[in-house]
């Protein structure tokens, strides 16, 4: 396996373009991540980057680097939405036009704001990596310049720049937790932290869904697999890109996954106790945290890499990560099929402290003169829920939970 072509210098570079572009984003302190480890745990936020993602750092540095002529030919990218909206924002600070395919059924606010930043939206395929073909034959087509996600030794330097960032907020910093999808904000990352201070880890964090590094670190080189369908929609790549995936390979101490349900639960707790409103594939390195704190030595900085969250999926996966964390009991449970008998299950409810949030009758195929009952009950944890469904069953209720 050869070096790396992008080197620490490149990231140095780099900053020097970004001066001025790029916001230097804020690093917040968590109460509850430090208390978890034992030690302080840092979120470095670059949700509240320009464009909502880290990824126009590298999208600027790749398209300033361009000649006039390239420049005047036009650029094109694929992605999910971030890449998307972080070439936009870069073409239209640079002047040149911009050409970007985006999968169908991508996330509306960030079609949305990738066309509010001035690029042209096309839909190709189901998967960023069909995008990314289509991507690639438009600029054969036409000769646009494709300005690839993460495999570019620019777009590498680019992200790095956090890297930087972070040793000089938090000099003190042991370990640093990024997530990882086609591997250049790792890659960058870890460039960056390990130039500085050779003695930091760095783990990566990938979902489980969509995890192609495990199986590539392993083989020695990038190995495809088919990412099945994940909420973080940001790192669900397919293949590691060639670039990346060396600097992963040398630099990288860790790789880990997380579950749906443990990336929900990071995104409750982003934004109940942090206060902060991240989209999952930017949450992955909180669930890490949260899901393996002993892969973690603290002092820790976790890199909130996005915060482009369509709303409507931030309530379902809310919901899902207060059922995740116990919060949310569903039951279901047998009543006589005569009046009062409702008002005195909920009145029993409401004695437990239990709030009712959604409630369904059901008739059909249950015993004649009963009638099945639904609920979805919003609790204080798991403790309380198991309360709940002790108290029911003393009072002659058979309640099944699920």
């Amino acid at each position: 396996m050869s070096m790396p072509q992008v080197a620490f210098e490149d990231v140095l570079a780099a900053r020097d373009l970004l001066d001025g572009v790029a916001l230097r984003t804020p690093v917040l302190h968590s109460h509850v991540l430090s208390g978890l480890l034992g030690g302080p745990v840092h979120l470095k936020c670059e949700h509240l980057q320009r464009s909502g993602s880290f990824k126009v750092r590298g999208a600027y540095v790749r398209i300033a680097r361009l000649g006039p002529e390239e420049l005047r030919r036009g650029v094109v990218a694929a992605s999910a939405g971030n890449h998307a909206q972080g070439v936009a924002l870069s073409s239209g600070l640079l002047g040149t036009e911009a050409t970007v395919y985006m999968p169908e059924g991508a996330p509306l606010p960030k079609v949305a704001a990738t066309r509010s930043y001035g690029a042209d939206v096309v839909f190709a395929g189901h998967t960023v990596d069909a995008a990314l073909n289509s991507a690639k034959e438009h600029a054969e087509r036409t000769g646009a310049v494709f300005i690839h996600p993460f495999d570019h030794p620019d777009v590498v330097a680019g992200q790095g720049t956090i890297g930087l960032e972070i040793l000089e907020q938090l000099p003190e910093t042991a370990t640093i937790a990024v997530s990882i999808g086609g591997g250049g904000l790792a890659a960058g990352v870890a460039l960056a932290a390990k130039s500085l201070r050779p003695g930091v880890r760095v783990v990566g964090v990938q979902a489980e869904r969509a995890a192609a590094y495990p199986a590539s670190l392993a083989a020695g080189h990038p190995v495809a697999v088919r990412p099945a369908t994940t909420m973080a929609d940001g790192i669900a790549v397919g293949r590691p890109g060639d670039l990346p995936f060396e600097l992963i390979h040398y630099l990288v101490d860790t790789v880990v996954t997380v579950t749906e349900q443990e990336i929900s639960r990071a995104l409750v707790l982003c934004a109940e106790r942090a206060k902060q409103v991240v989209e999952p594939a930017g949450a992955a390195g909180v669930a890490a945290v949260m899901a393996h704190p002993e892969v973690f030595e603290p002092p820790v900085a976790v890199v909130l890499s996005g915060g482009n969250i369509d709303p409507l999926l931030l309530v379902k996966v809310l919901r899902h990560g207060l059922a995740a964390a116990g919060r949310y009991l569903t039951l279901r449970l047998a009543l006589p099929d005569r009046p009062g008998t409702l008002a005195a299950l909920m009145a029993e409810i409401a004695g437990m402290g239990a709030n009712v949030l959604d409630i369904a009758h059901e008739r059909v195929g249950v015993d004649l003169g009963e009638v099945e009952v639904q609920l979805h009950l919003e609790t204080r944890g798991p403790d309380h829920a198991e309360e709940v469904l002790g108290s029911l069953r003393k009072r002659g209720y058979r309640p099944v939970a699920g």
